[in-house]
């Protein structure tokens, strides 16, 4: 019979409340595996998949690979162990190159010693594949012989490696500014990848920016929720303040005001939604909102944590990762968003706070946060 083995990750690490961490892995594993037929077991440190369509095989990898707090799955075939069973099931593989056999025998009432078994197995598949040969040291196959306690051995050749990090739903909840482009998926992925519930709030400035914005924005949403299950994706217009900027403040100061003020009604939203911290893209010295100046600016308006996990990322680290998670295709998509409106040519790359304040005096701040939080509207993005 052909099972999926699942080894958690950082759990291991953890102490009395391990269970708690457990509870929330196994939930998450059986929402990503909620529309498949399947069999969950709990064996010491590890979790059986078993009893699904073996067509599905490759569908179940793909769901589990995306789920944090697992550090590797293998497609194996189980059997009742005796070293019978064992060498029986280990004639039937296909092995052409160099191989090497490892047995691990938790159970020690097994009757042979792991080296000495492992010879042994080596020796049936050398019997019977001619075009093979070990090699201890790099082999192209290892073949790994798991004899475990509960009166079940697992034969395996593969180890498919998983998203690691700890299982979402263990470290509270963040709202992610996502703007759309490259970076905000990434990072809003990252903070699941440590246990975080993100939801995530994107301010558009129609009729300056259209309809296509917005649903590419919910299209990021759709590919995140594969790794974070479901994402609380709110809306908030941001048109008002920035016509109001634009119309009353120096030009250079608009992307920090504009900042600012979102870091405000950011941060009311989380209160109101039950997040600890703000998450946002932000590399160090990439653009010039994200100078140390900047940043200090940005940061000296809200009083809970703001989050950035890529700001030592420089652009390739984050391409690379957008690849992989597969948001980078739908991030470069040509529509602008609110960031873009009103852009000045030469923005204050080091602001000074009394400058800013200076130009602050000229809003009616709360206002503009009051009127611009009426705009929320909210929907919820379901993993696909």
């Amino acid at each position: 019979m052909r099972v999926l083995l699942v080894r958690y990750s950082e759990i291991f690490l953890k102490g009395n409340n391990r269970g708690f961490f457990e509870k929330a892995l196994i939930k998450n594993i059986k929402t990503a595996l909620l529309d498949e037929e399947y069999k969950f077991q709990h064996i010491s440190g590890r979790y059986i998949i078993s009893e699904y369509k073996e067509t599905r095989e490759n569908e179940l990898l793909s769901k589990l690979t995306k789920v944090f707090g697992i550090h590797s799955i293998s497609p194996a075939l189980v059997v009742e162990t005796s070293p019978e069973n064992i060498y029986d099931e280990c004639k039937k593989l296909k092995i052409n190159g160099t191989f090497r056999v490892t047995t691990r025998r938790a159970s020690k009432i097994f009757p042979i010693k792991s080296m000495e078994f492992s010879a042994n197995v080596g020796g049936v598949i050398l019997d019977n594949n001619p075009n093979s040969k070990v090699d201890l040291h790099e082999p192209e196959t290892i073949l790994n012989i798991d004899i475990r306690e509960n009166g079940y051995t697992y034969i395996l050749t593969r180890v498919v490696e998983g998203a690691g990090g700890m299982p979402v739903g263990t470290a509270g909840k963040g709202l992610l500014l996502l703007s759309g482009g490259i970076d905000s998926p990434v990072a809003g992925v990252y903070m699941a990848k440590r246990g975080m519930i993100v939801n995530a709030l994107h301010f558009h400035s129609f009729p300056y920016t259209s309809e296509l914005a917005k649903q590419k924005v919910i299209d990021l949403a759709k590919i995140m929720s594969r790794y974070l299950g479901t994402i609380r994706l709110n809306f908030i217009s941001f048109t008002q303040v920035q016509e109001a900027i634009h119309k009353n403040c120096d030009n250079e100061f608009m992307i920090t005001l504009m900042r600012r003020i979102m870091m405000r009604i950011a941060e009311r939203l989380a209160h109101d939604s039950g997040a600890g911290a703000i998450i946002t893209g932000e590399s160090l010295g990439q653009v010039a909102s994200q100078t140390l100046e900047s940043i200090t600016c940005t940061n000296a308006v809200v009083k809970i944590p703001v989050f950035r996990p890529l700001i030592a990322f420089d652009k390739i680290d984050t391409i690379k990762v957008a690849t992989h998670i597969g948001t980078f295709e739908t991030s470069i998509q040509p529509y602008e968003d609110c960031c873009t409106v009103f852009l000045p040519k030469n923005p204050v790359i080091k602001p000074k706070m009394e400058k800013v304040l200076r130009e602050e005096s000229k809003l009616d701040i709360d206002k503009l946060v009051e009127d611009a939080y009426a705009t929320l509207t909210t929907m919820d993005i379901e993993p696909a």
